[in-house]
Parts: C-alpha cells; sequence; structure tokens
C-alpha cells in the first residue's frame, strides 16, 4: 500500500483526524485515540501497525509479512505490524484498519461516540 492510499483510506474513516508523531510515523486517530500507525519503508511502501482482536492478533502474528507491533505487542497490546504487500492484499489490510479503527471507536464513551456521529 502506498503512503497516498493509507492516508486516503485511513481520511475516509469517519472523525479520524491525520498527525506525524514520534518522528516520521503517520499516525492516525479517533477521537484522540491511535488506530493506525504507518510509517514509510525503503522502496517506498507502507509498514502499518492496526489494532485487532485477540484471535485475529494470535493467526496474523505468525504469518509472514506480519508480527507484533514493535513496542504495542510487547506491552500486552493486541497490535499487528503489516510489513509486506506479499503478506495480504491491500483490501484485506483496509478491512483490518476498519476494524482498528471501530475497536477504537468502540472503547469510546457513549457520549464521545455520539458527538462524533459513531
Amino acid at each position: 500500500m502506498s503512503p497516498q492510499a493509507y492516508d486516503g483510506f485511513c481520511a475516509s474513516l469517519p472523525a479520524t483526524r491525520r498527525v506525524v508523531q514520534w518522528g516520521d510515523a503517520i499516525v492516525w486517530k479517533v477521537a484522540g485515540k491511535v488506530f493506525a500507525i504507518g510509517r514509510v519503508q525503503e522502496g517506498g511502501e507502507m509498514a502499518a501497525s492496526f489494532k485487532c482482536s485477540p484471535m485475529a492478533f494470535d493467526i496474523l502474528a505468525v504469518q509472514p509479512g506480519l508480527r507484533p507491533a514493535p513496542y504495542l505487542a510487547s506491552r500486552g497490546m493486541k497490535w499487528i505490524q503489516w510489513l509486506s504487500p506479499d503478506s495480504m492484499p491491500d483490501d484485506a489490510l483496509q478491512d483490518y484498519l476498519r476494524e482498528s479503527h471501530r475497536l477504537v471507536a468502540a472503547g469510546l464513551t457513549r457520549r464521545a461516540r455520539a458527538e462524533l456521529g459513531l
């Protein structure tokens, strides 16, 4: 997934905001909560990290081209880092980014979700 495709997809999700932090990480948030972290790798492709369910984490963590997300997974969080388009096509990655957005938004208060139209 190109950086432009990553940004375009994340921007299409409701109530999102893009920030650059932690050096050069392209971070997408919903209500101030991170749901996607991307970095441009050598060669121009993205490495993208996303939150997932415990079951998806267990399955994805052992797949080639995917790994537990550095820093986040080591703290017990269920985050996966996608490193290569060979591991899953862009449409599958978009499904996981959409689910990450949903999981993070579901953790917001009812009031916050209502204010954001979620």
